[in-house]
C-alpha cells in the first residue's frame, strides 16, 4: 500500500527533527528545552496530518472541521515529550454527532500510525470524555493536561468548564482514585525511591509523581502549574525549586535513554548509570565510584519529588467542615502545647513555634507518638519540615545537648512506630543532626550484587525489620522482645553499613563511627563497646553460618569467645537476621534463618555453660549416646558403632536420630558397587533433601558428578554435606530448591532426581551434564561491576583436618559443576560445601584435603595453582545471555 505524500512528508520531518533535538540534547541543551522543542516538532506534523485530514473530508461537506478540536493531552499536552514518547490525541465533537466524523477519524488515526509516531487517539463528545474521566484514572490524568490545538476554542473552553467543574464536585473520590493508581503503579515499577536500577518515569519519586503534584493541584487547587501553586501558597519557594531542578536532571537521563536505544526505554539499569556517569563528567573520589555520585545526586532529586508529592496529597486531602469544631472534644491536651487524637497527635499553633529550631522538643513530639501509637499529622511535620532545611556539615557536628541525646535514645528504645518515625526523620534531614554519618549515606548506591537498595535505605529497613519481631512468635521474636538495651540494637542497626563509601573495609570505618556516635550521644563505657562491636561484627554471623561448618566445635567455641556474653549474642543474631531480610526481597530465606538459630542456640548454650569447650564436646557425646541407643539391639552392633563413631558433627545433626538411623541401615544393605538416593521435601527449611550413599569406590569424582546431576535437573543447590565413613562408605546431603516448582516438588519429581543422582554414579559417561537454559528475566552484564572481581580465598587456619576455599563468582548455570570438577582433577577430596546465593552472585565454600594424603594442603606453590586453575575455571563458565 502507497503511503499519501503528506505521511511521506511527516515520516521526513519527523526523521530530521529527531536528528536535531538528538544533537541540542548531546550539545548540552537544558533538557526541558529539547523536551518542548520535540514537542512543538510533533506537534507541527500533527496538524499537518490533521488539517490534509480535514480537508479531504471536508471536501464533500462530510465534516464541517470549525465545530471541531483536535486536543492534545498527556506529554504532549504539558509540552514534554521525550523523543520516543507516546503522541496523546482527542478529537473533541459535539455532544450526538459521532457518526458524522467517523471518516475523519478513521483517516487521520491511520496517516498518525504510518507517520511511525506511536499514537493514543480517540474522539469523544464534551460528556462522554467527562464522564470517562470519572470513572478512569488514566483517561482523567490525561486529560487533566488537555491544550487546543486546532478547530473551535469555544468547544474546548466547554470542555475545560465541564471536566473542572466535575472533578471539584467529585473531589475526594477523584483524588482517592489518583492516589490509587499511582500506588499500583508504584508497586509495579518500585516501592521506594532507592530501587537500584529505577525507571526514571514509574519508579517513586520519578517523573510520574512530579506529573502526579500536577495532577492534585488541579483536582484540589484548581491549579496544575508549579509557579500558580507556590504562588497560592500550596508549594514552598525552596520546593518550587527542587521540582525544577529535579525535572531537568529526571527529563535529561530520560532523553539520554530514549536516544541512546533508539525506543522508549525508561529502566536506569547499571549499565546505562555507569554510561550517564561518564558522560555527565564524574570522576569519582576516595571510596565512591563516578555512578555512585551520578546515582546519589539521582536519589537526591527523587526523594525530594516523592516527600513534596507526600505532602501535597495530605495536604489536599479534604477536611469534614465540622472536623475543627468536634477536633477539641475527640482529642487531649498533653504537656500544654501538644494534642492527642484518636488517630494522631499534633501540635498547637503555640506548640508549632515551641518546635522550631529545638530539637528536643522535635524528639519528644516523636517519642510521645510512639508511646501513644499515633501517627503524626502533616501540618506538625510541614512545622518541623520548614525548620530543617538542609545545614551545613559544622552545623550538624557540633556537639549535641544531654537532653537531645537522652530522648533520642529513649525514643530508640520503643519498638512501636520506630521505622516509620526513624525515616521521617531521615526525609526532613533531622536524623543526620542526630547521627552525621546518615548526610554520608543519603542517597548511597551500593554499585554491587548483593543490595537492592542504597546504604540508608537498607539501614532503615533493617531497623523496621528489627520492630517487625515485636509480633514475631518464633525464635527471633522471643529472643526480639527478650533483649533490655533496644536501643543500642536499634543505634548499631543505623550505623552498621554506614561506613560503605570510604576505601577502607566498611566494618572497620563503622566501628569508628559507632565510638564516635557513642561519645555524641554520651553512652556509658559498656553500651558503646557493645555497640562498636555490634557494628564492626554484624557480618561475622552471617558468613559464620554460611561458609563454615557451624558443627564444628573448634569454630563455635571461638566464635561464642568472641562474643563474650548472651546479651550481646541475642543482638547480633537479631541484627544478623534483618541485615540480611533488608538486602532484597527472598535473601532471608527459611533455609538461612534456620542455619542462623541453629548457630545462635548452638553458640547460647556454650555461652551459658562454665566452659565453652568442655559443652561442645559433651553435646557431640550425647548425641553419638543417644544414636547408639538406638541401635543395640540391631544386628551388626560392631558395624554400627563403628559407623556411628566415625560420623562427624555436621551428620550427627543434620536429622534427628532416629532418621539417622534409618539412613545408615539403607547404606549398611548396599553391595560395594551399588548407590541409593531419596529425597523429601523439609517444610521447616523450605528446601528438598536429598541423601545419596554409596561406596568411594564406585566412581571417581563423586562430588562433582553429582553437583552436576543436581544442576542439570535445575536444583539450586543450598548446602552439601559430604562425608567418607568408616569402611569407604560414602554419606552425601544436599539441600536444594527446585527452580521448577514453587513449594514441594511432588512424588515423581523426587523420584526422576533421585534417579539421576544414581545414574551419574553407576553409567560410565564421561560427556559433562547438558544445563537447560530457561529465560529467567533481564540480568545486568558483569561488565558493569568488574569493581567486583571472582576472587577465590584460602584459610589454612580455621578448620583443624581441612584446608578452606573459598569461592566468590556471579552465577550463572554450570558453575558449580565447574568448580567442583576442577577440584577433583587437581587431586582434591572435597568433604563439606556450603553454597550460598545473594541475588546474583555466589559464595561457595569447599574444606578439602589432598586426596592422596588425606591431609590439608600447606605448599604455597600448590595452593598458588589451585587458585589460578579455579579462577580460570570459573571465568570459562558462559555468562548467560552472552
Amino acid at each position: 500500500m502507497r503511503l499519501a505524500p503528506v505521511v511521506c512528508d511527516a515520516r521526513a520531518v519527523l526523521a530530521r527533527g529527531r536528528e536535531k533535538v538528538r544533537r541540542q540534547h548531546e550539545s548540552g541543551s537544558p533538557a526541558v528545552q529539547v523536551c518542548a522543542h520535540w514537542t512543538q516538532l510533533v506537534e507541527e506534523v500533527v496538524l499537518l496530518l490533521y488539517r490534509e485530514a480535514l480537508a479531504s473530508e471536508a471536501h464533500g461537506g462530510r465534516c464541517d472541521g470549525q465545530r471541531l478540536a483536535l486536543v492534545a493531552h498527556s506529554g504532549l499536552g504539558r509540552r514534554a515529550m521525550a523523543p520516543y514518547s507516546d503522541v496523546d490525541l482527542m478529537l473533541l465533537y459535539p455532544d450526538g454527532s459521532g457518526d458524522a466524523v467517523a471518516g475523519l477519524v478513521r483517516r487521520f488515526a491511520q496517516w498518525l500510525y504510518d507517520s511511525g509516531l506511536l499514537v493514543g487517539f480517540a474522539a469523544r463528545g464534551v460528556e462522554e470524555a467527562c464522564q470517562l474521566a470519572l470513572a478512569d484514572a488514566t483517561i482523567l490524568t490525561g486529560l487533566i493536561e488537555a491544550r487546543w490545538l486546532a478547530g473551535s476554542p469555544a468547544l474546548f473552553a466547554q470542555f475545560e468548564r465541564r471536566l473542572a467543574r466535575l472533578s471539584q464536585r467529585h473531589v475526594a473520590r477523584l483524588l482517592a482514585m489518583v492516589e490509587a493508581a499511582r500506588q499500583e503503579e508504584q508497586a509495579r515499577y518500585g516501592e521506594t525511591v532507592f530501587l537500584l536500577e529505577p525507571n526514571v518515569k514509574r519508579s517513586r519519586g520519578g517523573l510520574r509523581d512530579l506529573q502526579f503534584i500536577r495532577w492534585v493541584g488541579y483536582l484540589r487547587f484548581g491549579q496544575r502549574e508549579y509557579d500558580a501553586l507556590a504562588q497560592t501558597g500550596h508549594l514552598a519557594r525552596e520546593e518550587l525549586r527542587q521540582l525544577r531542578d529535579a525535572q531537568e536532571f529526571l527529563l535529561e537521563v530520560r532523553n539520554d535513554l530514549h536516544f541512546f536505544h533508539g525506543k522508549a526505554e525508561d529502566v536506569l539499569d547499571r549499565e546505562q548509570q555507569v554510561r550517564l556517569a561518564q558522560r555527565r563528567g564524574y570522576r569519582g573520589s576516595e571510596g565512591l565510584l563516578p555512578v555512585e555520585q551520578f546515582m546519589q545526586e539521582y536519589f537526591q532529586h527523587t526523594s525530594q519529588v516523592q516527600q513534596i508529592a507526600s505532602h501535597l496529597l495530605e495536604v489536599a486531602r479534604p477536611r469534614r467542615w465540622w472536623w475543627p469544631w468536634l477536633q477539641p472534644l475527640v482529642s487531649h491536651q498533653f504537656e500544654g502545647d501538644f494534642r492527642v487524637g484518636p488517630t494522631t497527635i499534633w501540635a498547637t499553633r503555640r506548640g508549632r513555634a515551641r518546635l522550631r529550631g529545638n530539637l528536643a522538643e522535635v524528639l519528644r513530639l516523636l517519642e510521645l507518638a510512639s508511646l501513644y501509637d499515633k501517627r503524626i499529622d502533616e501540618a506538625t511535620w510541614q512545622a518541623i519540615r520548614a525548620d530543617q532545611l538542609p545545614r551545613s556539615v559544622q552545623e550538624i557536628t557540633q556537639p549535641l545537648p544531654r537532653e537531645v541525646a537522652e530522648r533520642f535514645l529513649a525514643l530508640l528504645s520503643r519498638p512501636t512506630r520506630l521505622g516509620e518515625l526513624l525515616r521521617r526523620l531521615h526525609e526532613l534531614r533531622v536524623l543526620e543532626q542526630l547521627i552525621p554519618a546518615m548526610r554520608h549515606a543519603r542517597g548511597l548506591l551500593q554499585f554491587n550484587a548483593y543490595h537492592r537498595y542504597t546504604v540508608d535505605e537498607h539501614s532503615l529497613r533493617v531497623v523496621e525489620y528489627l520492630t517487625s519481631l515485636q509480633q514475631d512468635a518464633e525464635v527471633p521474636g522471643q529472643v526480639y522482645r527478650s533483649i533490655a538495651s533496644k536501643a543500642i540494637l536499634h543505634l548499631a542497626a543505623l550505623l552498621h553499613d554506614l561506613g560503605k563509601g570510604y576505601p577502607e573495609d566498611h566494618c572497620l570505618v563503622g566501628a569508628q563511627l559507632a565510638e564516635q556516635t557513642a561519645q555524641r550521644l554520651f553512652l556509658s563505657g559498656q553500651d558503646a563497646e557493645i555497640l562498636r562491636f555490634l557494628v564492626q561484627h554484624h557480618l561475622r554471623m552471617s558468613h559464620l553460618a554460611q561458609r563454615q561448618d557451624i558443627h564444628d566445635a573448634q569454630v563455635v567455641v571461638a566464635f561464642a569467645v568472641e562474643v563474650g556474653s548472651p546479651e550481646v549474642l541475642h543482638m547480633l543474631y537479631v541484627l544478623t537476621l534483618a541485615d540480611l531480610a533488608a538486602v532484597g526481597p527472598g535473601v532471608l530465606n527459611q533455609w538461612k534463618r534456620q542455619l542462623l538459630t541453629e548457630l545462635y542456640q548452638h553458640a547460647l548454650e556454650l555461652l551459658t555453660s562454665d566452659s565453652p569447650a568442655e559443652a561442645a564436646s559433651q553435646r557431640v557425646q550425647q548425641r553419638r549416646e543417644e544414636i547408639l541407643t538406638l541401635v543395640r539391639r540391631r544386628e551388626g552392633l560392631a558395624w554400627w558403632e563403628t559407623q556411628v563413631i566415625s560420623l562427624p558433627a555436621s551428620s550427627l545433626f543434620a536429622v534427628p536420630p532416629a532418621q539417622l538411623v534409618e539412613e545408615l541401615d539403607r547404606l549398611r544393605r548396599l553391595s560395594r558397587r551399588e548407590a541409593v538416593a531419596w529425597g523429601r521435601y523439609c517444610e521447616s527449611r523450605q528446601a528438598v533433601e536429598y541423601t545419596v550413599g554409596t561406596y568411594e569406590e564406585i566412581t571417581p569424582g563423586i562430588f562433582h558428578k553429582l553437583t552436576g546431576a543436581l544442576t542439570s535437573q535445575r536444583q539450586q543447590i543450598l548446602a552439601a554435606d559430604i562425608n567418607t565413613l568408616a569402611e569407604g562408605l560414602v554419606l552425601d546431603r544436599f539441600y536444594v530448591q527446585d527452580q521448577d516448582y514453587s513449594g514441594p516438588p511432588p512424588q515423581a519429581r523426587l523420584d526422576e532426581i533421585c534417579r539421576s543422582l544414581v545414574a551419574a554414579l553407576t553409567e560410565r559417561a564421561d560427556k559433562p551434564p547438558v544445563f537447560r537454559r530457561l529465560w529467567q528475566g533481564r540480568r545486568s552484564s558483569p561488565s558493569t561491576t568488574q569493581h567486583l572481581p571472582t576472587r577465590v580465598t584460602v584459610d589454612n587456619r580455621t578448620a583443624e583436618r581441612f584446608t578452606i576455599l573459598a569461592t566468590f563468582a556471579y552465577d550463572r548455570m554450570g558453575l558449580l559443576y565447574a568448580i567442583t570438577r576442577t577440584l577433583f582433577e587437581m587431586g582434591l577430596s572435597v568433604s563439606k560445601a556450603k553454597i550460598g546465593t545473594h541475588l546474583d552472585q555466589v559464595v561457595d565454600v569447599f574444606y578439602v584435603t589432598d586426596r592422596a594424603t588425606g591431609r590439608k594442603i600447606t605448599d604455597a606453590a600448590r595452593l598458588a595453582d589451585i587458585r589460578q586453575r579455579l579462577l580460570a575455571a570459573i571465568e570459562a563458565v558462559p555468562q548467560e545471555g552472552l
